[in-house]
């Protein structure tokens, strides 16, 4: 048919199609598990294998099916453009749509012997009432549920193939949002040696791996950089901004609770319960983005040069935060305020930024995520550095937020981002912008102007 396959796709297929003495496919009864990161090439691989096995067995019957109905739409027209190849081609059914059925919703593939590869969404029910199925693939196989196994896995015991019908799983690590119990029990059952009569293949990193590291890249994905290239890689790290997600879709990993980028035993070596700033006081805001919680923190130095951080405020909604910090500038003398741009909190009036509609003006900066950078980089080597230039009153709202927080990618550097999206990360967000407003004396303003400032508003 003119299709050459990489050596890790020989692989899977000897695996996938192997027989035992008696002629049945050795996982006619458990199946055949791809636990696949993207951007590796598994549709092609299983698209091409059932296209063969078309060709080769006349009278196949294959369903193919995913959760959602765009990605069986576009798996479809994926496999519409493998069978109109040259040497494909004259298999097809020889009739007016050239065997590619698309009339009455129905998504189909027909070969001039008999074989048929039908196409659908689980969500749609597709699957039920069907008999004598001899292959069924499942793609987005993380989400599949036991009501739709119930629908589907009965249609395939009356196979008539001497070889057994065969199943298909194609998933990636399941979402902890995601219905993934079947699948997760598939993957313990083969790795746990329980099960002998399934196919179990994972291309995964290592569990602790960086996402940023290209080897783990490389092992993850058998495909790179050959065939996946680098830019393609690049792309999902860009676009995948939260660590667990790439991790999970890009690197097949299932441990996917990334590393903290402040280990708790580093934390609690700068904690100082009488710790108290004296000048350069700041305060700095951080309203989460579907806007349930926002943290106001404090940042200042010490009498012995230290610099403090603590948290001042932390409440749910944001209605409050404007007051709150009214009445606290009130009584202080401020060297800065700080508020994250996409806060909602500035106004404009006469040209001039003001916080809400208070008398606090404020200076924007850092639109497009560079102070961020410098911020997040200042509070990490804060921390971290032999030096530990930084102080904290050890409080708990803190401390929880510090252990949900990880890392995204932002303009060479990185910025904070959420474990998950329940995770509330405010508190520390709020004291690394309190601590670069107070470490730094200039911002840089529209027009790359330099100038003093009072207020900053990220």
């Amino acid at each position: 048919m003119g299709v050459g396959f990489d050596g890790w796709q020989h692989g899977i297929g000897a695996i996938a199609l192997g027989k035992r003495a008696d002629g049945k496919y050795a996982a006619t009864v458990g199946g055949v598990v791809l636990s696949i990161p993207r951007q590796v090439g598994k549709t092609f691989l299983v698209g091409m294998i059932v296209i063969a096995l078309c060709i080769l067995v006349p009278n196949l019957t294959v369903l193919w099916t995913a959760h959602r109905t765009r990605t069986t739409t576009k798996t479809f027209k994926t496999l519409q453009g493998y069978v109109k190849r040259k040497r494909i081609a004259p298999h097809l059914k020889p009739n007016r749509s050239n065997g590619i059925r698309t009339a009455n919703a129905e998504q189909e593939i027909e070969f001039a012997n008999g074989s048929i590869i039908m196409f659908g969404a689980r969500e749609g029910g597709f699957g039920r009432g069907f008999d004598k199925v001899d292959i069924e693939v499942f793609d987005e196989a993380q989400i599949l549920t036991e009501k739709a196994l119930e629908d589907m896995v009965a249609a395939t015991n009356q196979s008539e193939q001497p070889s057994g019908a065969l199943l298909f799983y194609m998933g990636t690590p399941p979402r902890p949002v995601d219905p993934g119990e079947e699948w997760l029990s598939r993957r313990a059952g083969a790795l746990s040696g329980e099960e002998d009569d399934i196919a179990y293949i994972e291309f995964s990193a290592d569990d602790d791996a960086d996402p940023d590291d290209e080897a783990q890249w490389a092992k993850a994905n058998p495909s790179y950089p050959e065939r996946t290239p680098l830019e393609s890689m690049q792309r999902m790290r860009k676009n995948l901004r939260n660590d667990d997600s790439f991790r999970r879709e890009a690197l097949g990993i299932y441990a996917t609770s990334s590393p903290r980028v402040i280990d708790e035993e580093s934390w609690k070596r700068v904690a100082d319960a009488a710790s108290m700033p004296v000048e350069r006081l700041v305060l700095a805001i951080d309203v989460s983005p579907n806007r349930s919680t926002a943290a106001v923190a404090l940042a200042g130095k010490r009498a012995d040069g230290l610099w403090h951080v603590e948290l001042d405020e932390h409440r749910s909604g944001a209605d409050w935060v404007v007051p709150w910090v009214v009445e606290r500038a009130s009584k202080n003398k401020l060297h800065a305020v700080v508020v994250d741009e996409m806060s909602g909190l500035v106004k404009w009036r006469n040209g001039t930024a003001y916080l809400g509609d208070s008398a606090i003006k404020v200076t924007l900066a850092g639109a497009e995520g560079a102070d961020m950078v410098v911020a997040c980089a200042q509070f990490f080597d804060a921390v971290m550095s032999p030096t530990t230039l930084v102080r904290h009153p050890d409080q708990p709202q803190v401390n929880v937020a510090l252990s949900v927080a990880r890392k995204r990618p932002l303009r060479g550097g990185w910025a904070w981002n959420r474990k998950d999206e329940e995770s509330d990360i405010t508190p520390v967000v709020a004291e690394t912008l309190a601590l670069w407003g107070a470490r730094n004396d200039t911002v840089k303003r529209p027009g790359n102007r330099r100038e003093e400032r009072t207020a900053v508003v990220l």
